[in-house]
């Protein structure tokens, strides 16, 4: 009996180890996804050459793949929390696989809203499932896990434009053609994690329907919608000003400072890396002090330098961009967790609709921006968009849900 029940133990603390394997393989193909949609945005002077496009039709790709993807994926989310797909993940880079081969061959605009609507569907379905995972792989360690998963994405996003200044840019359109490989080889790593995703759903229906027990919330309705609520304004406010620089970051250097697009497309590099740096250190700070704590100085703590960043020369911009990229960044990850928290037992669900709404906002303030862009120039969108992170004030009435666990993560 004794070794029947060391046995258990032993198998219980096994899952609730944290599979790094399992977090690596993930986010690895988060990385070859937002590699692959970060070319977009890379090659929008290309584009804008070659079908002679206005900052207001640059902003409206931005918007077709956003709202593509912002609308579906809260869907996506609530309908595999009641019936998981694990091998729905593979088919959605499909999608994206045809939109890249749309994209090589686009005679004109309105083909190429066409290829970035295929790949906003299979970001939508990517997304939420893919943030499930994670925290199925994540031991506990939640924060650490959607921090392993999202510097994937980030990192993919910052080195998307290089590649696009080595491989596109020089060869022309049909180039993106040969991103459909990265595509293909995403879809082999994603059919592999959707066996193991659907071994432990597999077990963890097993073990649910023996105990027959459910997570309930703590905290009144009302209360966690006026918490979701403040999260998703906070979110509107990191994507608005992430947006001003992933797509036009490019525009405005060369603008002001006139870069070439190879040397404006470095610049975003560095940037979108410092994003990838942020991402993966607010996590486990979240872990370790609290994720409001993280909100409170990812937001609010990176208006001072958005506020300098119009005012500043060539050399302090790129240092303004990539301490702003290190900071903001770090959010994300502390508010989807946050959220996950709040609404327990419907991950995908709230996934799905954080990941939407950021997208969505991604896709407003692109195309919101780029009829300003038109209007008063780039130079007044940066701006304006500076007193955005301001709206960070709001943290300061998310309710305190983590004062016991952080109390023990420090303990330890």
């Amino acid at each position: 009996m004794d070794n029947s029940i060391a046995a258990s133990a032993a198998a219980l603390n096994k899952n609730d180890q944290t599979r790094f394997r399992v977090l690596g393989a993930i986010s690895f193909s988060h990385f070859l996804n937002d590699m692959i949609q970060s070319l977009i945005l890379a090659i929008y002077p290309l584009l804008k050459g070659e079908f002679s496009l206005s900052f207001t039709q640059i902003g409206l790709i931005t918007l077709t793949y956003q709202i593509t993807a912002s609308l579906l994926q809260p869907v996506v989310g609530l309908y595999t929390d009641k019936h998981p797909k694990p091998y729905s993940l593979a088919f959605g880079m499909g999608a994206t696989l045809i939109g890249l081969l749309v994209l090589s061959i686009a005679p004109n605009f309105g083909v190429v809203l066409l290829a970035a609507a295929l790949v906003g569907t299979g970001s939508s379905i990517f997304h939420p499932e893919s943030s499930r995972i994670a925290r199925m792989a994540s031991g506990g360690q939640h924060g650490l896990a959607q921090s392993i998963f999202q510097v994937g994405g980030n990192t993919g996003s910052a080195v998307g434009p290089l590649l696009a200044a080595w491989i596109i840019i020089p060869r022309g359109q049909y180039a993106v053609a040969w991103f459909g490989l990265a595509a293909l080889l995403a879809m082999t790593v994603l059919w592999k994690i959707g066996g193991w995703y659907k071994r432990q759903h597999l077990g963890s229906a097993s073990k649910n329907k023996k105990s027959g027990s459910a997570v309930p919330g703590s905290l009144p309705p009302r209360t966690v919608a006026w918490a979701i609520f403040v999260l998703l304004v906070l979110i509107f406010s990191k994507y608005f000003y992430l947006t001003s620089l992933s797509s036009y970051y490019i525009f405005y250097l060369i603008a002001k400072f006139h870069l070439s697009v190879q040397s404006a497309q470095v610049h975003l590099f560095v940037f979108l890396f410092a994003v990838a740096a942020g991402t993966m250190l607010g996590g486990p700070i979240g872990d370790r002090i609290g994720r409001k704590r993280v909100i409170w100085g990812s937001i609010l703590g990176v208006a001072p330098f958005t506020l300098m960043l119009p005012h500043a020369d060539l050399m302090w911009t790129g240092v303004l961009t990539f301490v702003i990229g290190l900071i903001l960044a770090s959010a994300f990850s502390a508010i989807l967790v946050f959220a996950q928290e709040l609404v327990p037992g419907k991950v995908g669900a709230v996934s799905g609709m954080f990941f939407g709404f950021a997208f969505g906002m991604g896709g407003i303030g692109a195309a919101v921006l780029g009829s300003l862009a038109d209007t008063h120039g780039i130079e007044y969108v940066y701006r304006l968009c500076a007193y955005l992170p301001l709206l960070g004030l709001l943290t300061a009435f998310l309710p305190n849900i983590e004062g016991d666990r952080v109390s023990h993560a420090r303990a330890a």
